[in-house]
């Protein structure tokens, strides 16, 4: 197999030639990597284009192979650097840094726990030195919901002339249109069916994107409906492919769990940052004629703007902690993560609803940013694990702790 090349890693994103553990710790001390000023954000939500610029931007900066393991050639990224990457990105353009969470979290779980057919992760990292090479997972249907709350996908593979055969329908497929791999969870035609991921390039023949997203928020990501024709995918080309137990390779491992929850919650605390400072200048530029002064030197405008800028302090600062914990393998922190992702998405959904009521009209109004950090923020809800998961999940473990605490306790 020809050695895979990645691109070189920028001072902005490498933990450290050679790194190990001990450099990605290092990593999660940097501050956020260098963006471009300008962002295309507002022209891609108005008209709900993919904002392929803002891909390339991030590709020539080392961003969407940060978390490529060190193995391969990568920086090797932890989770402390990439919630940087992610806050960042949010806060510019957060459909360019939705998709690119959806590849660093790909290369970050293979460089954790390699599970890609070796010839295929090759060729994905050859393809991610030419150019842009974006990855997610293909999970949701239209009968099936989210796979994390159970169930088996309706999206079957048959074998055929060497060759899986995949037919069905993915919804909320974000980025499909840009994407270079699809990874689709999908059953076998087997007795007994087994369940895996197939490696899907982009372009297959019978594959089809069918763009049905017409959203409120982040309505430049492209969660558009994949449609699966009898597309071929070489038999090696499966990860995980096994039979179902009570939940069929759907709820992931707790460090893969860790990463999702901590990285999307540090994209929607960085819309939510954007959308304290379009405030903060706001106040400062509006000069009411009875006032004679800037909104800004009102002690209930400092006030309130205080209070949105010590959640948002207090929600990174918590997210940021985990993960470092969950970089030093802090087992227990990385079980936390869902309790951290509702606390923060939280905090970044209030920040801005208290942003909008300050200014009012002008927060509404669709040439201010405000209205769309709005829409935008509100989708930090739909993300597993969602609300409702998280508070049973955390109740029961209290419930059993404190049976714990109370059983009797041997001589």
């Amino acid at each position: 197999m020809p050695t895979p090349r990645t691109p070189t890693p920028s001072p902005a994103t490498a933990p450290g030639a050679g790194a190990s553990g001990s450099a990605e710790r290092r990593s999660t001390t940097r501050g956020p990597p260098p963006l471009p000023r300008r962002s295309r954000a507002a022209a891609h939500d108005r008209d709900a284009t993919f904002p392929t610029e803002g891909f390339a931007v991030a590709h020539r900066a080392g961003l969407l192979t940060a978390t490529v393991a060190v193995r391969h050639g990568g920086p090797g990224a932890g989770l402390g650097h990439t919630v940087r990457i992610l806050r960042a990105l949010g806060a510019g353009d957060p459909a360019v840094a939705l998709v690119t969470a959806m590849t660093l979290f790909t290369h970050a779980a293979e460089a954790r726990t390699p599970g890609w057919p070796p010839a295929a992760y090759a060729e994905l990292l050859d393809a991610s030195a030419a150019g842009p090479a974006l990855v997610n997972s293909l999970r949701v249907e239209p009968e099936l919901g989210s796979p994390v709350r159970g169930g088996l996908p309706a999206t079957t593979a048959r074998r055929a002339d060497g060759h899986w055969l995949l037919t069905g329908r993915k919804i909320y497929s974000t980025g499909a249109a840009g994407l270079s791999r699809m990874l689709v969870f999908a059953r076998t035609d087997e007795n007994p069916v087994r369940v895996g991921t197939f490696v899907v390039r982009a372009q297959s023949p019978g594959l089809t994107v069918e763009p049905t997203w017409d959203h409120v928020g982040l309505r430049a990501s492209g969660s558009d409906d994949v449609v699966l024709d009898s597309v071929p995918v070489p038999l090696g080309d499966v990860i995980a492919l096994a039979e179902p137990g009570d939940t069929p390779g759907a709820r992931p491992d707790p460090a893969t769990a860790a990463w999702n929850a901590l990285g999307l919650s540090a994209l929607y605390l960085g819309v939510a940052g954007a959308a304290r400072d379009w405030l903060t200048g706001f106040l400062h530029e509006r000069v009411p004629t009875a006032l004679g002064a800037p909104l800004a030197t009102l002690q209930r405008f400092q006030s309130a703007v205080g209070e949105i800028d010590a959640a948002l302090f207090g929600a990174d600062t918590l997210v940021d902690t985990l993960a470092a914990r969950v970089d030093d393998g802090d087992r227990g922190a990385a079980q936390r993560a869902g309790a951290v992702k509702l606390l923060a998405t939280r905090a970044a959904v209030t920040a801005v609803e208290q942003a909008v009521a300050l200014t009012g009209n002008h927060g509404l109004t669709r040439a201010n940013p405000l209205q769309r950090h709005y829409r935008d923020v509100l989708c930090a809800r739909v993300h597993t694990p969602q609300d409702d998961s998280v508070l049973t999940a955390t109740g029961r473990a209290a419930l059993a702790h404190a049976l714990d605490r109370s059983a009797p306790k041997g001589d």
